[in-house]
């Protein structure tokens, strides 16, 4: 098993272990403490509910610490830099994830509608110099799988991020007032991309199943090379009246007036019968089926810290899973996986340098 070395000035060689006998490519390279992520087996019934219970305390604990931004948004108040600490369990059919970290915000507000004194109703928003929201906007937690992107498992997601050259352009296409920074990979490779949504997905039990490729022509896909994963139906629409003046839908019961997100058991056609100050949901939610809804997630705020519990089958069947989906088929392989965390933040998002890799026990 081969392990790249991470040190202050990045990766600077490998370590090899054969037999249990540990050898260096460089005689001065020291072993990086917590690289490798190790899924432990279970026969306990796992319960996503953003709880930390007794399954997981045979499992062992990785801490990664995310202290880079992509760029420097002229509006952002987030973190600058979070320690997110995973375990992993597995069973016959399903690996595990638990992930936790601080957050002294539970960020919810994404473009909430909110009435205003004079009985309008006004959305609100906060967009940088990009055009991207940072301050109504969700909580989000992302992780990057690779299936077989060229330097992944070196570089970890910073292979598919492309950024603005000094003339504001990316691949030949002018991005300035756009994005910083867009994700595609080479020819005829993919890497997986799991979007846990505080707002859009989690009141469903869901993460947003995703994947980045090789298209990076915007008049091809507006997202460039990042894709929802194949679907049947589900998916998140903004709760707007036809002349955008306003929602268009509530949810039903009133004990849910100032919630963030309106789901299929609440939606229900808007009655203005609200005070100035009452918010109703920027967003409407259904959940993904098809592959894009092949995630199990709950997550949990609590006293300042985010709790995230996931679930996924080791090998998923659905449409176009050998290019959408990394595939835990192997148990004797390692995995090599990044992660980021998205503080109230639309795109710019705390990641780390370098990659990590799960193990299975």
């Amino acid at each position: 098993m081969r392990r790249f070395i991470k040190t202050p000035v990045g990766f600077v060689g490998s370590l090899v272990i054969l037999g249990g006998v540990l050898g260096t490519t460089l005689s001065t390279a020291v072993q990086a403490a917590n690289e490798t992520l190790t899924s432990v087996r279970t026969d306990m019934t796992i319960t996503l509910d953003g709880l930390a219970d007794s399954a997981w305390d045979n499992a062992s604990e990785l801490s990664i610490t995310l202290d880079n931004l992509p760029y420097k948004a002229n509006n952002y108040g987030g973190m600058s830099s979070v320690d997110v600490t995973m375990k992993s369990l597995y069973d016959d059919n399903f690996v595990y994830f638990l992930m936790q970290y601080d957050d002294p915000t539970k960020s919810l507000a994404r473009y909430p509608w909110v009435k205003q004194e004079d009985g309008s109703w006004k959305q609100l928003k906060g967009k940088d110099q990009t055009g991207h929201d940072n301050v109504y906007y969700e909580d989000k937690l992302a992780l990057f799988w690779n299936i077989n992107a060229r330097g992944f498992a070196k570089k970890g997601c910073d292979v598919a991020c492309h950024m603005q050259n000094d003339e504001g352009k990316i691949n030949g296409f002018d991005q300035r007032g756009k994005a910083p920074g867009r994700k595609y990979t080479r020819e005829g490779q993919t890497i997986d991309m799991w979007h846990w949504k505080s707002v859009r997905m989690n009141p469903l039990g869901l993460i947003d199943d995703q994947f980045v490729d090789s298209v990076k022509d915007p008049a091809v896909n507006k997202n460039w090379g990042r894709h929802g994963d194949s679907k049947t139906g589900g998916g998140y629409v903004n709760n707007m009246n036809a002349d955008k003046t306003g929602p268009a839908f509530m949810n039903r019961s009133q004990g849910n007036v100032d919630g963030y997100t309106i789901t299929p058991s609440q939606k229900t056609p808007f009655v203005d019968t609200f005070k100035p100050g009452d918010q109703i949901p920027g967003i409407m939610s259904e959940a993904f089926t098809g592959s894009r809804g092949d995630i199990w997630a709950k997550g949990d705020w609590k006293d300042g810290k985010w709790t995230v519990e996931i679930k996924r089958a080791l090998v998923t069947t659905g449409d176009k899973a050998e290019i959408q989906d990394v595939q835990f088929s192997d148990l004797s392989k390692a995995y090599s996986f990044g992660i980021s965390v998205f503080d109230n933040s639309q795109i710019n998002h705390l990641y780390h340098d370098g990659v990590y890799d799960l193990v299975f026990k």
